[in-house]
């Protein structure tokens, strides 16, 4: 059975899916919106109770059972096959719009290449020879995402053609994954060296540049600064828990895929210590470098009309009055003024645009336009967002093909065929992403088709393991396999702290969408700017639909299995069925070499632990093979 060629191969996987854009543009914003320090506290706090526990499981799940997502649930019990399932379907819905993603961070890496920076400034037009009104009313850099990138449309009603230019940069990073990913194991996890550890080195780099820039100290003083009185509010645990949630990569299934490739006896509590250490390390210090530069972008915006006011201090260099000396000389004299004379409010200013999209291709592309060397620095970022979002997908992919090909040895022979044909899948069906209006599709899959159905999952995955399999027996299982015992302290958070956190998250988020109705944001080229807008009856149909057929397989799969009394699901051609022998008893019984019986073969005729199918005599590291030579099965 294939395995890791060592063990920082391994760690960079885990690392580069687990960090991906959500550490980026997301953690930051709900940091300034919940209480700065106060939230990274919070956040700590359930991380540890909830986050590296339910990590910890995954990974011991997938390293001791050694299969994908859909093995692991059935290997536990029969009717637990379809939680595999529901992982393999969030992971094809994520895959869909997070590659649209990539194709944008190419489409801005291209445009890089010049100078000026073609968001610098706003276009003229030609016919009456002033500046495009949309432009002028919003901002180059909003112009230019929202009509040159995008040419997006007034609602999700109004579709419009295809995007010619963004279509070709789908196809190119549909291409990219599918290249990465046709080799398995040897090639995707040789592209995490550097996809890994590269976002790294252009965080640092920003974080040193940035802290050199007029209102650095502005942006680190607006995050860190603590509201300890946001912990009364139901709104920010949500938040907090779910970020947790998601930053981790909890049921996507890529975690127990990665996992299963490893050594038996590897120490992999450490490594959802480590994983989850540098996870959040890597979220502060992505914070840092973006408020570090939103503060940069905040002050130059807030003193940006300098000509207007200065006169009014009688003096001859605008640059010796300090945004707080100007906003007590305002509030005096405000109202005397003219309405082309305005406060300058840093705090409002940094609001503006730091989640998602908004941060990286508006507030972001803004401020590097007026750093020193502009294009390099632009080159930079959108190559790391490259870098993140193809470390994130390459996992995505995994949680996708290694459950399929570990049930259905048919697809498993055919590894470089399925790759291939789940790349051309993807890209068709990613072509909705690519017209005028698919902007808000890709809203409408990122806020729906995974967070429920991904809550579902893990509430199962935990309820199976501390309940049904039981978390002391679970435990010896660990045990076994480290050859040392985890705390038992984890008994009861995977029993109660864990399970009772994801069914209270889960509520939560159904009760909000119950009582609020979806919405999205639109751009009103008219009027230059971004309103909120309710979704269509057809929209809501559509999103409900994500939802149910996400989270469907639970449900099936163990209704199927307990109309055949408990019995496995009928095996398809070429599928596996695990024994029903590995269910029993947990024991430490060694597996002995023997070279004329199969593993199954071993597991009916002995006794052996449950979550030890495989003895470590069946593992050996990956032969680096020549170019020509016949692909190994890694299902990666």
């Amino acid at each position: 059975m294939p395995a890791w060629d060592s063990k920082l191969q391994y760690v960079l996987a885990q690392v580069g899916f687990s960090v991906g854009l959500g550490n980026v543009w997301r953690f930051p914003y709900l940091c300034h919106q919940n209480g700065g320090g106060a939230f990274m506290l919070l956040y700590v706090l359930l991380l540890l109770i909830i986050g590296v526990p339910l990590f910890f499981m995954e990974l011991a799940a997938g390293q001791s059972i050694r299969q994908g997502s859909i093995g692991v649930w059935k290997h536990i019990s029969p009717r637990l096959a379809g939680i595999g399932y529901s992982s393999c379907m969030v992971c094809f819905f994520v895959a869909l719009y997070y590659n649209v993603i990539i194709a944008w961070s190419l489409f801005y890496m291209g445009n890089s290449f010049q100078y000026p920076l073609p968001w610098e400034q706003c276009p003229v037009d030609m016919i009456s020879n002033q500046t495009v009104k949309e432009c002028a009313s919003s901002s180059p850099t909003s112009y230019f995402w929202f009509r040159k990138a995008l040419d997006i449309s007034d609602s999700i009603d109004q579709s419009g053609e295809f995007n010619p230019i963004m279509t070709g940069c789908l196809l190119a990073a549909w291409a990219l994954v599918c290249l990465a990913m046709i080799k398995g194991i040897k090639s995707s996890a040789k592209v995490m060296y550097f996809s890994s550890v590269f976002p790294y080195a252009v965080l640092i780099c920003f974080l040193i540049r940035g802290v050199m820039l007029d209102g650095a100290v502005e942006g680190i003083k607006y995050m860190f600064y603590p509201k300890l009185e946001i912990w009364g509010e139901v709104q920010v645990w949500r938040q907090a828990a779910t970020q947790v949630f998601f930053a981790l990569g909890l049921g996507y299934g890529s975690v127990i895929a990665y996992s299963s490739y490893n050594p038996v006896h590897n120490n992999c509590h450490r490594d959802a210590i480590m994983v989850s250490g540098i996870n959040f390390m890597t979220s502060v210090l992505a914070s840092l470098v973006v408020f570090v530069v939103l503060g940069f972008r905040a002050k130059n915006i807030a003193l940006g009309s300098s000509e207007h006011w200065w006169p009014w201090f009688n003096i001859s260099d605008p640059e010796s009055v300090t945004l707080q000396d100007y906003r007590e000389w305002y509030s005096h004299y405000g109202n005397l003024l003219g309405s082309n004379i305005t406060d300058c409010d840093l705090e409002r200013e940094m609001s503006k645009g730091v989640e998602g999209t908004g941060l990286a291709f508006i507030a972001f592309t803004e401020a590097m336009a007026l750093f020193p060397a502009s294009p390099f620095w632009s080159t930079l970022f959108f190559l790391m967002l490259l870098n993140l979002g193809l470390s994130t997908m390459f996992g995505t992919m995994q949680g996708i093909l290694t459950p399929l090909m570990d049930n259905f040895r048919v697809l498993g022979r055919h590894k470089t065929m399925l790759t291939v044909c789940s790349c051309i899948l993807g890209f068709f069906i990613g072509l909705l992403f690519t017209q005028r209006s698919g902007n808000y599709f890709v809203t409408m899959f990122d806020d729906y088709s995974a967070t429920l159905p991904l809550i579902i999952v893990v509430v199962f995955e935990t309820f199976s393991v501390a309940w049904i399999y039981g978390a002391d027996r679970f435990l010896d299982d660990v045990e076994v396999m480290l050859h040392w015992r985890p705390p038992v302290i984890y008994c009861y958070l995977w029993k109660y702290v864990c399970l009772l956190g994801m069914v209270g998250l889960l509520a939560a988020s159904l009760l909000r969408m119950v009582f609020k109705r979806p919405t999205y944001t639109a751009w009103n080229h008219t009027m230059g700017s971004e309103t909120s807008l309710e979704y269509p009856g057809w929209a809501l149909v559509m999103l409900s639909m994500l939802i149910i057929v996400a989270s469907l397989p639970v449900p099936i799969g163990y209704l199927l299995s307990f109309l055949r009394g408990g019995r496995s699901l009928p095996v398809e051609e070429g599928e596996i069925e695990p024994p029903r022998e590995r269910y029993s008893k947990c024991n430490s019984a060694e597996p002995e070499p023997n070279n004329h019986h199969s593993p199954l073969d071993e597991d009916r005729n002995r006794p052996r632990s449950t979550f030890l199918p495989l003895g470590a005599e069946h593992y050996r590291l990956l032969p680096q093979q020549e170019e020509g030579e016949e692909e190994e099965d890694t299902g990666l």
